[in-house]
Order: C-alpha cells, then structure tokens, then sequence
C-alpha cells in the first residue's frame, strides 16, 4: 500500500476531528464549570439534577451517548421546524460534549473541595463574595489541582472522538474505515497503525500543553496559598 497516498486522504479529515474535539473541550468545559458550581453551592433540587447529570455522563457507555446525541436531538428541535440542522457532526459534538462536561465535573468538584478549608475562611473574613473567593484565593489552588485530571479528561476526550464515526460523521476514523474498504480490506494493519501514530501524536500535544500549563501554575498556586492567610492576619 502506497503511504503517500493513504497518509493525506486520513489528514484531510484531520480538521474535522480537530473541530468536533475542540468544540466538546469548549463546550465540556463550560458544563463542567456550571455543573461544579451547582454542586458546590448545594441548592436545593438542581444541585440534585446537576448530580444526576454527572451520574449519567460518567455511567452510560460514551458511543450510547452519542446515539442518544444523534436520535434524541432531532426529536428535541423538531418542533421548530429545524431538522435540516441536525447532522451527525453536530450530535457528535454535542454528544462528546455532555459526556466531557459531566467527567470533568467530577475533576473540578474534588479539586475545590482540595484547597484547605483555612483558605476559604481568609476569603471569608476579608468579606469576599462567593465569586471573589473563587477567582482569587481558591481557584488559583484548585485549578493546580485539577490540572493532571483535567489532561486525563482531554486524552480520554481525544479517544472517544474516534467512535463519532458510528453515527456518520466522517473523521479520521471513519476515512480510514473507508480507505481499507476501497482496498479490500488488504491493509488494515497498515492503516491502523497510522491511526494509532496520528491519535498518540494528538494526546501527546494535549499532555504537552497540559503540563505546561501545570508547570505555570504551581507557583502561582503558592503564592495565593500563602498571600490568602498574610492578608487575613492583616
């Protein structure tokens, strides 16, 4: 089997894998910040749902999740008379990102409750609001903490692209399913070992970037863990 010609067919659904992973990352993560909120203020009854919601993104299989993503959605929009939107890119993202949303929910939550109670109770006596206490004294230290699990989530994130192609969006791999079929099937090994190099290249970059980022912020974090109490005692 030619690579040189293999190789770019499985790179030109790269942007497409890149796009519904980055749109799960950005939509994940802006669950997981509300859902960890919802959580960590206990109110009543949605904190109830927001626990409910996490329990089914971390319990149901992640490719039934996206057939719930894929026949749910144009149930839920068909009222509006907008069916034509739904497509499996659009599901695929959707889907990846409830299930991101919920995982991650579970990285942030015991990260907040990390950061030692003394640091809260700083906050608390110089009059910060919740939101204050949060951007500056604990989130600095909880997110130092979250930031290995929150790598995990985004390789675990990466993985699960792959299984889009179960409701028809055409990533790579669904291109490369169709490139071994166009050959019957001669080349599979071939094919999925190119796979297997394109998806650790992937996951090697996000735990670059990821530890970078935890590098960063580990100072940062020790200098609000100790500023916090010094400001207090002020």
């Amino acid at each position: 089997m030619d690579l040189s010609i293999m190789i770019p067919e499985l790179l030109s659904a790269l942007p497409l894998t890149l796009a519904i992973t980055f749109t799960a990352m950005v939509a994940g993560f802006v669950l997981a910040l509300i859902t960890t909120t919802l959580r960590v203020r206990r109110i009543p009854v949605i904190s109830q749902l927001a626990d409910l919601y996490v329990s089914y993104a971390r319990s149901v299989p992640v490719v039934l999740q996206l057939f719930v993503a894929f026949y749910g959605l144009p149930v839920l929009v068909g009222g509006f008379g907008i069916d034509d939107f739904v497509s499996p890119t659009i599901a695929a993202m959707l889907g990846l990102g409830l299930y991101h949303g919920g995982y991650l929910s579970e990285v942030m939550r015991p990260a907040y409750l990390a950061v030692e109670r003394g640091q809260h109770d700083a906050a608390d006596s110089l009059g910060y609001t919740f939101r204050q206490k949060l951007l500056r004294v604990v989130a600095p230290q909880a997110v130092h903490i979250a930031l290995p699990g929150y790598g995990n989530a985004i390789i675990y994130l990466i993985h699960n692209v792959a299984l889009v192609m179960y409701i028809g969006a055409a990533d790579v791999m669904a291109t490369a399913h169709l490139v071994m079929e166009r050959d019957y099937n001669q080349y599979q090994f071939e094919t999925y070992l190119v796979l297997a190099v394109l998806y650790s290249v992937l996951c090697l970059a996000a735990w670059a970037i990821v530890r970078f980022f935890e590098r960063r912020s580990g100072k940062y974090a020790s200098d609000k863990t100790v500023s916090a109490p010094l400001m207090a005692s002020i």
